[in-house]
């Protein structure tokens, strides 16, 4: 007969075994053997327009016209532009991107704070109480927005089962591992995980050329 401990220890292996078995293993829970699997989406500074703002800027029942789609889905880059004023000078041609939002929002570089003579605070994008203000010109008026100009916050789109892969949950924060000769480490980048996203971190254009991040560039979370 068998020791009692011998029998716990083939009971203990046996249940180990089969959690093993039902737990996915690292390289099925993520593809890619070096981890690096986060697509990096490059924006530059853009624009979010409410209907209302669309219209006193562009004229009545005006429609945006999409060039190109964006990696979210249902979001698109527009072929209208506009002008961002500030105290101090302007900045031409800032894409607005669509559809029409709630309430109007400028996300911009951390640089066209100097040229424009405001001060964005780091924000999510849609987080705009007490944001900066700015102006913006278009073809047939103008809208002087008392609040509504960022710069955002870097952070990762994926939906909840990405969420789930990746061990990771909605408003956590956590790091990226950028690979190249620039590359390093960024930190407080958040989760975005909702079931209408797309896997994609978004950086800003000034983020992208300090680190050397092209397109073709994935990154690895590091918790």
């Amino acid at each position: 007969m068998k020791k009692d401990v011998d029998v716990i220890a083939e009971v203990l292996a046996e249940v180990l075994s089969e959690m093993g078995a039902m737990k996915p293993k690292a390289e099925e829970k993520i593809s890619g053997a070096d981890g690096f699997t986060i697509p990096l989406g490059i924006s530059n500074r853009h624009i979010h327009l409410s209907p209302e703002d669309l219209e006193t800027c562009f004229g009545p029942g005006y429609k945006l016209t999409p060039t190109k789609d964006l990696s979210q889905p249902g979001q698109y880059a527009c072929d209208e532009t506009m002008l961002v004023c500030g105290p101090k000078g302007a900045i031409e041609k800032v894409r607005i991107l669509g559809p029409v939002r709630k309430n109007s929002q400028v996300e911009l570089l951390a640089g066209d704070s100097f040229k424009l003579g405001i001060n964005p605070p780091l924000r999510l994008s849609g987080d705009t109480a007490g944001s900066a203000a700015v102006t913006l010109v278009g073809p047939k008026g103008s809208v002087s927005l008392t609040e509504g100009a960022i710069v955002a916050k870097r952070h990762i789109h994926m939906t909840e089962k990405d969420a789930e892969v990746y061990g990771v949950k909605d408003g956590q924060i956590v790091s990226l591992e950028i690979p190249g000769e620039r590359g390093g480490i960024i930190t407080n980048v958040i989760i975005r995980a909702n079931d209408k996203s797309k896997l994609d971190c978004h950086i800003d254009v000034e983020e992208a050329n300090a680190l050397g991040i092209t397109a073709a560039t994935k990154a690895r979370i590091i918790k």
